[in-house]
């Protein structure tokens, strides 16, 4: 994938739990523009390397930033696993915003990253002016939350990095039909090399414990999502088992609603028709 060198930087910041300080890492592409820079922020157990191709195509004409979610990618791990938190994300994510020292950001979030981003464009005095929603909104079916509990916190151990791919192949087969340089990206900055050589997954296991420890019931943030008023994109994987279609439809009735063929949760955002609505979106005034 020769867009991932592009113009690429990796960064690092730090942020603060309850137990200290810890590393956020990210990578920046573009310089800055007429236009706000945009925030891509991953799903649960994925990273920011899932945007290289989105911010390929988007750092022509203003800055792009991708972060690891904390526990995730490159980013620090947590002493406390009670600590990996919705209110913790939203915490790392506004000191990556004042490291930005902008005024307003555009939001990418697929699944979590769309929680994180719904969550603060809820609050008074938002700083993010248009969020695009990737196959997540404010009702999450408890069907969905097992299936995913089901994968997530195994920490597989692989001898081979083609073993791990295979894995994520499987795992993340609704992401729907990738070329083989793009499940290889994902293998590349999904893993961990163990000391013994192996190779596991780019996520500290204990992420599961929320999920683990969550009543078996669906979530409900429609008072959030209410409290939201940017400018919306969602985008829904047609045949996702955790944005519903008629939870889609009432998102619709305030955000602008794209169905992706094919696709279950969520779109990757790497192929070309997904980048090329996601980019034109962005780029209305």
């Amino acid at each position: 994938m020769s867009v991932a060198t592009l113009s690429m930087r990796r960064r690092r910041f730090s942020s603060v739990s309850l137990s200290g300080f810890h590393d956020i890492a990210y990578v920046e592409w573009g310089d800055d523009g007429v236009a706000p820079p945009v925030i891509c922020v991953h799903g649960l157990t994925r990273n920011g390397r899932d945007f290289d191709r989105l911010a390929a195509a988007l750092a022509a004409a203003r800055k792009v930033v991708c972060p690891d979610v904390v526990g995730r990618g490159r980013s620090a791990w947590l002493p406390d696993p009670a600590a990996y938190s919705y209110a913790q994300y939203c915490t790392d994510m506004t000191a990556l915003i004042a490291r930005l020292d902008c005024e307003a950001v555009d939001w990418v979030g697929t699944s979590m990253g769309g929680l994180i981003g719904m969550m603060l464009a809820a609050l008074p005095n938002t700083p993010i002016r248009r969020l695009v929603l990737n196959d997540i909104g404010p009702f999450v079916p408890r069907q969905a939350i097992r299936r995913i509990a089901d994968y997530v916190g195994k920490d597989p151990v692989f001898a081979e990095l083609a073993g791990l791919e295979a894995y994520l192949r499987q795992v993340h087969a609704p992401f729907g039909a990738l070329d083989d340089a793009a499940w290889m990206h994902l293998a590349l900055h999904g893993h961990r090399r163990l000391p013994d050589g192996r190779y596991g997954l780019a996520y500290d296991p204990v992420i599961a414990r929320s999920f683990q420890d969550a009543p078996d019931q669906d979530v409900d943030l429609w008072p959030i999502w209410e409290k939201v008023r940017c400018p919306l994109l969602v985008l829904r994987g047609a045949e996702s088992d955790l944005l519903l279609p008629d939870t889609a439809r009432r998102m619709a009735e305030k955000a602008e609603l794209v169905e992706i063929t094919s696709v279950g949760h969520a779109p990757s955002l790497m192929v070309e028709d997904q980048i090329a609505t996601v980019s034109a979106w962005l780029a209305r005034s």
